[in-house]
């Protein structure tokens, strides 16, 4: 088939063409594995409300136009071409909807991927304040996390003639920002329990990050529509499939990393890129044996309400059923910190992110949770 030249420099084309590039890109761009990831569409101006519900139907009306607009380009493509080539009664020019690649709104994946990124803010990955990635180098502390976000802060200030807030005392100091709204974790370390027995767990934190985004006020109809999204109890998600999805998402390559036990009474998420030779020994210190303390405690006011003449037969059995768990969590844990966690806090691992997960992942062994052709 002859190349037709004319055809191929007329501007209308290449503004067609330009324009589908650029729609694939931004659609690619508005996910966090794209190497040019800025922040959550459902959490810029255009489509934020007050709501979660409301600001993810914005961002299905969105999505839908965006694939309605690369349609009409595809097909405009194809008419100009098929024009220029007199195949009007061989081709057509329709494009069946389903085979637009652009992204669909789908409330599961979306709470998914809202979940990802504020677990990227409590690490500092990303920030509320800032655009784009944070903390991306190895060893990389909360001290950077401050400076960086006060010097991206104060360019974006500068570019539109402003003063950001915090100064240029941020920037010598590495102070926070003033206007910082939600904070990264401050040992990198973040507890997922079953139960609430540390008030920086997990699901404390998602909690606050979502009284940040969406305020106070609506926080329990927020809570509400995300784990209906999700299909079950967010503590639930958390505990059982954040990591599942997470390991999907970075095709078995993961930036966060989940310290597990053997039978998963103790897991604890951090962060890859801010690992350093004492982020182990701060997991056993500071909860591990904190988390074991905690359940002795339990199991003591367990002994208390089986000895109480005034408890219930019913609740007896509950405490019972409970005591009995506790005592093999306990009896997990002790073997695990002895004969896992306390050999590898001692060793005061070192590891090269140049290296990559494949390397790096298999030498905490039975430390971390297991990835089927990884560890």
């Amino acid at each position: 088939m002859p190349f037709i030249e004319s055809v191929a420099n007329d501007p209308d084309l290449n503004h067609t063409i330009e324009s589908l590039i650029t729609a694939h890109r931004a659609d690619w761009d508005n996910f966090e594995t794209s190497w040019d990831f800025q922040d959550l569409p459902v959490l810029r101006d255009e489509l934020k409300t007050d709501t979660l519900g409301a600001t993810w139907a914005n961002w299905d009306r969105y999505c839908r136009d965006n694939i309605a607009r690369m349609k009409e380009l595809e097909e405009k493509n194809n008419r100009l071409w098929i024009d220029a080539y007199g195949l009007q009664d061989e081709l057509t020019p329709e494009v069946p909807e389903k085979e637009i690649t652009l992204a669909r709104a789908d409330p599961r994946k979306d709470m998914a991927a809202f979940i990802s990124y504020a677990i990227g803010c409590m690490f500092g990955r990303y920030s509320l304040e800032v655009s784009g990635l944070v903390l991306a180098d190895a060893g990389a502390t909360v001290e950077d996390y401050y400076r960086i976000v006060a010097e991206k802060a104060n360019t974006v200030a500068s570019g539109q003639g402003l003063v950001a807030s915090g100064g240029e005392e941020n920037l010598a100091t590495g102070h926070q920002p003033l206007a910082t709204k939600f904070h990264p974790d401050a040992d990198n370390i973040i507890p997922v329990l079953d139960s609430e027995w540390f008030e920086d767990d997990i699901v404390a934190r998602f909690r606050e990050f979502l009284k940040v985004t969406f305020g106070e006020a609506s926080l329990r109809e927020n809570l509400q529509f995300i784990e209906e999204s999700l299909g079950k109890d967010l503590r639930k998600y958390l505990v059982s499939d954040f990591y599942k999805d997470h390991l999907q998402t970075y095709k078995k390559r993961p930036i966060y990393w989940l310290f597990q036990s053997p039978k998963k009474s103790f897991q604890a998420l951090i962060y890859l890129h801010r690992y350093d030779r004492d982020t182990v020994n701060l997991l056993l210190n500071d909860y591990l044996r904190e988390f074991q303390n905690k359940l002795q405690n339990r199991r003591q006011h367990l002994y208390e309400i089986l000895a109480s003449e005034s408890t219930s037969a019913r609740d007896k059995t509950a405490a019972t059923k409970e005591q009995a768990k506790i005592e093999k969590s306990l009896t997990e844990l002790a073997d695990w910190e002895r004969d896992v966690i306390l050999p590898l806090a001692q060793q005061r691992l070192e590891i090269d992110l140049d290296d990559g997960v494949k390397q790096n992942y298999p030498k905490f062994g039975p430390a971390l949770a297991k990835i089927p052709g990884v560890s």
